[in-house]
């Protein structure tokens, strides 16, 4: 449920979207016409050293207008849900402090949906059945605990890719040490998602096609490969503390950079396979969207999107007024 911390938080602006969508391009067009403070909601920008596979808003654009949550972590380090919405919250009080609107820009959903239904009482980690699960994978694969995963909690499971380890044991985790599914959690809570989220404008961009989007990020593969991508995963590799089970290295794009290099497959299959992980993502991701309660939806692939954006801030401005107006 929203804690105390997230419930009374000041008005902001949210700008969702898959991979590819143009969240970036929108976020610097509303920086252009409203005094905003921009707010990362993304697992991968968090990283230090990880520039290029993450699409990260380059120096110029971080110039134009202050970015904040982006370059917190060491590739070593982790970085929760929770640590996420201790650090918006005040942030966005922050920013909201110095007369400005704070603008949430980003895909990761899990983050979204922290900030807005809270963090639950789930059962913490424990070693031994982490470990446990990590020997059945090693063993079965991901896919057979992905279907063991769909057989006591098939809620979780149908939002989940079969290969996506880190979350797949810990759906599993929480069913073994409970013996309830993790979708009976965020369920407990859902309820009370619309307190927290009527402080808030939520701004998807969506494709109305596909293939636009399915175009957009092959082009992004391709122009992250050009620019040098494989040199920056080896140069976090060649570091020597760094693998492939980590939460940085599990990011899309670099998990399929590290396999080529250890030599998994051939190196001119990654182009191929970091597009449809990719891919695999934004299905994620607007699988996410749609479930998210009163997100005002834009077409990203429209001829008029960055105008539609701006004027649904331009209606939220004048609803809900801040400091800076």
């Amino acid at each position: 449920m929203p804690t105390t911390e997230t419930r009374k938080l000041p008005f902001h602006v949210a700008l969702a979207g898959p991979t590819a969508a143009g969240k970036t391009a929108a976020a610097l067009a509303i920086a252009g016409q409203f005094p905003v403070e921009i707010i990362s909601v993304d697992s991968a920008l968090v990283y230090r050293g990880m520039d290029l596979g993450t699409a990260k808003p380059t120096a110029s654009e971080q110039a134009a207008v202050p970015h904040h949550l982006i370059d917190i972590r060491d590739p070593l380090q982790a970085y929760s849900a929770a640590e996420f919405v201790r650090d918006a919250a005040g942030l966005m009080r922050a920013i909201h402090a110095r007369g400005k609107l704070p603008l949430l820009v980003g895909g990761t959903m899990l983050y979204f949906k922290a900030l807005v239904d809270g963090l639950d009482d789930m059962p913490p980690a424990d070693a031994a059945v982490r470990e446990q699960l990590s020997h059945e994978a090693a063993t079965q694969g991901w896919p057979a605990l992905h279907a063991q995963l769909a057989a006591v909690d098939p809620v979780t499971a149908q939002r989940l890719a079969p290969a996506d380890g880190q979350r797949i044991q810990r759906a599993l985790e929480v069913y073994r040490i409970s013996g309830l599914p993790l979708s009976h959690f965020h369920a407990a809570k859902s309820h009370s998602a619309g307190e927290a989220a009527s402080n808030r404008l939520l701004i998807s961009l969506e494709p109305a096609d596909r293939a636009w989007l399915h175009a957009r990020i092959a082009q992004r593969f391709d122009t992250m490969l050009a620019a040098g991508f494989l040199d920056e995963v080896r140069t976090l590799r060649a570091r020597g503390d760094l693998h492939i089970d980590l939460p940085s290295m599990r990011c899309v794009g670099y998990r399929q950079a590290w396999e080529a290099l250890d030599g998994l497959w051939p190196m001119d299959q990654l182009r191929d396979k970091g597009v449809f992980a990719t891919r695999q993502l934004a299905k994620r991701q607007i699988t996410w969207l749609r479930s998210m309660p009163a997100r005002q939806l834009v077409a990203c692939d429209g001829g008029d999107a960055l105008g539609q954006v701006l004027q649904l801030v331009q209606q939220g401005v004048q609803n809900n007024p801040w400091p800076g107006t």
